[in-house]
């Protein structure tokens, strides 16, 4: 329904006489500037409710934790001799029923005083804003798939109100403003000329005041149809008026699209996190400086939080560094922007160099996040993407093995940015494709390597991606770094190294149960497996666990049996799996047991699928009912893709390094996902998997300590061979050794044969 006709445009200078001219101009322009506030008020009325929302909910927070603390406890929390029993006597048994009490009247109880009342608020005070910061605001889902906590749904209601109508509305704030504003305080003046007698007999300067509020709406007139305001208007304030979706379409809305909610509503509201954390830990001048650092995010279509914007700042700011996120935090999405703002400062040419499998991930990325177009320079028809990315600009998408082919003498013009994603892929300088890389970076200025593990095995992985972005600094590191403590570590290496990790930054992260599901080998799984460890073949004892399940079904083979448990109790709580083994066999056996009527299974998704249509599987499997399973080999799926619409994940077999495991499950456990994590690794007693285990422990220790907070002797961590095949010949050696097959080593203690109990 229209608000208003467009008004018919008077001559310029045509006075309006009083009376029914006067009457239309100012119905039709009060009709209009009403429905504009309206449109304006209705957005922000949104955000002041979100803002209140958070407020409330924290108030919560703070009186479930606060409840817990008795009133005579306060006194912990200060050097001053306070009257608490008196305060207790008055009815305040623990510090939550002190909230919001004000100092005037606790000191009104007898016994208590002014000195021990202030004492008591700003105690509670403090308590409430720990508790508030201990307990981060977190949205999920329960089991009927229902937001948590109470009156989750009124936010979700709003947050999707507020990101549907802001790029609607945004793009016209200023013009209805201004309309609004401007009619608004003419109209008590122009509204006299409704009556031409009244008018009449007015004071001059009314009639003068009239006048000139009558001109301000006539101005008003052409500007209102040239700018086709009506119909603007019209158009948002039906979009305002349509409903909030019901509670349940928001549900699965807020699990789809998890990542937008949060970061409108942190930037509404924002987050009680550690400001240190969302900066990496950087010296202070430095954070300064990327501060300070202006970010042009007009070519992006999506917001980002404000750890990445820092994110992008750094990148800006260094010229050529490293981000070491951990993973699910928004590597790409950093690198997007840092080329949003590169766009505006005249830069036409960007080239992203990452593993096959995330070449469709990238491009998806690109073109839904940004406005740039996405070359893909691999395949058959490389020559003529080239050919446009050179011509027409953007981002050119290549892999590792393909960049060679990507001229570099210059013919593709000024590239403003080269991007490596999986950089630890280059930790090798003899390879071919850290040549590769290596040339184009010393032909690009500006280089950003992304990767959640920069030192897999050794130091030296760390420090070979340091001397590719920056050779000076990784001349002058020395030789002792890792000797370093964590805060003179960082002061070296602040220069070109970012990270931050999820607990620090995403607060609203839920959180990972993981479980090791040990289970004994059935006889056929025994034999197998025995024979495997006679031959010395680690690949054969790894799958010899899941023998008896490609013969015998489920109800043969342990391991088989507790996977099918798993995905039956996942689907009776809604939620999807995925299944993650190195081996396709493994997974084929996986798929076939799993594949019963009512169980949708997708996949397997391995190395023989090719990299155009792996994201298909993954979108099927995204689109799917809750309750779907998706199989995958771990160096396809656990690599590069967003897997969290499920959140149930199996590993089927302990994997040889401490990083294959947490990609993993970070393929799930990211930004976006809305439930709680349950990862499970399925291992077998008394063989390959218990010794894997244990002697990845040690080497997990090691690289958390050195890459989430440095500080770990150069010696130790070269003396921790967490090389495949390292690991490969202490298991086979030490499995030999413990049933009888070929040497006894006179280093390795032989474990005992007998079967242990394990929870």
């Amino acid at each position: 329904m229209s608000t208003a006709q467009p008004p018919a445009p008077r001559g310029r200078g045509a006075p309006l006489e009083s009376g029914r001219g006067a009457r239309d101009l100012t119905d039709r322009h009060a009709r209009l500037a009403a429905v504009a506030q309206g449109i304006l008020d209705h957005l922000d009325g949104a955000v002041v409710a979100v803002a209140g929302w958070v407020h409330d909910d924290e108030r919560r927070r703070a009186r479930e934790e606060l409840t817990h603390v008795d009133t005579d406890r306060l006194g912990e929390m200060t050097d001053r001799n306070l009257r608490l029993a008196a305060v207790q006597a008055g009815g305040y048994l623990t510090a939550a029923d002190l909230i919001d009490v004000e100092p005037a009247t606790l000191a009104a109880l007898p016994g208590v005083g002014d000195t021990t009342a202030r004492g008591v608020v700003a105690a509670v005070g403090q308590l409430s804003e720990a508790a508030v910061a201990a307990t981060p605001l977190r949205i999920g889902l329960d089991r009927a798939g229902l937001p948590t906590p109470d009156g989750a749904d009124r936010l979700l209601a709003l947050l999707h109100r507020i990101m549907r109508l802001r790029p609607l509305v945004e793009p016209h704030r200023t013009l209805l403003a201004d309309y609004a504003s401007t009619v608004t305080a003419a109209l008590p003046a122009a509204r006299r000329a409704r009556h031409a007698a009244r008018l009449w007999f007015a004071r001059p300067t009314t009639r003068k005041a009239t006048a000139g509020a009558l001109a301000s709406l006539q101005q008003w007139d052409a500007s209102v149809v040239a700018r086709r305001l009506p119909q603007t208007i019209d158009g948002l304030a039906e979009a305002a008026a349509r409903p909030d979706p019901g509670v349940f379409e928001l549900a699965a809305d807020f699990e789809r699209r998890s990542a937008e909610y949060y970061s409108t509503l942190v930037g509404i509201a924002p987050a009680a996190g550690s400001v240190l954390a969302a900066r990496g830990l950087l010296p202070r001048d430095l954070v300064d400086r990327v501060n300070d650092r202006p970010l042009d995010l007009g070519a992006m279509r999506v917001g980002l939080r404000g750890y990445q914007e820092f994110g992008a700042r750094f990148a800006l700011n260094q010229g050529r560094c490293l981000i070491g996120d951990e993973m699910g935090l928004g590597k790409t999405i950093q690198a997007l922007a840092v080329m949003s703002d590169l766009v505006a400062a005249g830069q036409k040419r960007f080239l992203v160099v990452c593993p096959a499998s995330l070449l469709a991930n990238w491009a998806r990325e690109v073109e839904a996040r940004t406005t740039l177009t996405a070359h893909r320079l691999h395949g058959e028809d490389r020559d003529e993407a080239i050919k446009a990315w050179a011509a027409d600009g953007g981002v050119g998408l290549t892999t590792f093995e393909t960049l060679t082919h990507v001229p570099t003498d210059g013919s593709v013009g000024e590239v403003g940015l080269l991007v490596v994603d999986e950089a630890h892929y280059v930790k090798n300088p003899r390879t071919r494709r850290a040549k590769a890389v290596g040339t184009w970076a010393r032909l690009v200025w500006r280089v950003l390597f992304l990767t959640g593990t920069p030192m897999d095995n050794r130091l030296e992985d760390f420090l070979s991606l340091v001397r590719i972005l920056q050779p000076d600094l990784g001349a002058q590191l020395p030789r002792h770094l890792g000797l370093l403590g964590p805060d003179a570590f960082r002061q070296v290496v602040a220069p070109v190294y970012l990270r931050r990790n999820q607990a620090d930054v995403l607060v609203e992260l839920p959180d990972v149960v993981a479980t090791d599901d040990w289970v004994s080998l059935a006889d056929a799984d025994e034999r197998a497996y025995r024979e495997a460890v006679a031959s010395g073949n680690l690949m054969a004892m790894r799958q010899a666990a899941w023998v008896a399940g490609a013969d015998g079904g489920a109800k043969a083979c342990a391991k088989l049996e507790r996977l099918v448990a798993i995905v039956a109790e996942a689907r009776e709580e809604g939620r999807s799996v995925v299944v993650f083994s190195y081996f396709r066999d493994v997974l084929d056996t996986a798929v076939a047991a799993l594949r019963t009527p009512g169980v949708s299974v997708h996949g397997p998704l391995t190395g023989d699928v090719p990299v155009a249509d792996r994201m298909g599987v993954v979108d099927a499997f995204t689109a799917d009912d809750a309750g779907a399973v998706l199989v995958a080999q771990v160096a396809v799926g656990g690599t590069g893709l967003n897997l969290q619409a499920a959140s149930v994940v199996v590993l089927c077999e302990p994997q040889l390094t401490p990083a294959a495991e947490a990609q993993a499950v970070a393929r799930l456990h990211r930004m976006g996902q809305v439930r709680t994590v349950h990862a499970h690794r399925l291992l077998a007693e008394d063989g390959v998997d218990e010794r894997i285990v244990e002697l990845l422990a040690g080497k997990q220790e090691v690289f958390d300590d050195y890459v989430r907070r440095s500080s770990v002797a150069a010696a130790a961590v070269r003396a921790v061979d967490v090389t495949e095949a390292g690991l490969a010949r202490d298991v086979v050696a030490q499995e030999q050794a413990r049933l009888g097959y070929g040497p006894v080593w006179d280093e390795l203690e032989r474990p005992s044969a007998l079967p242990r109990n394990r929870a």
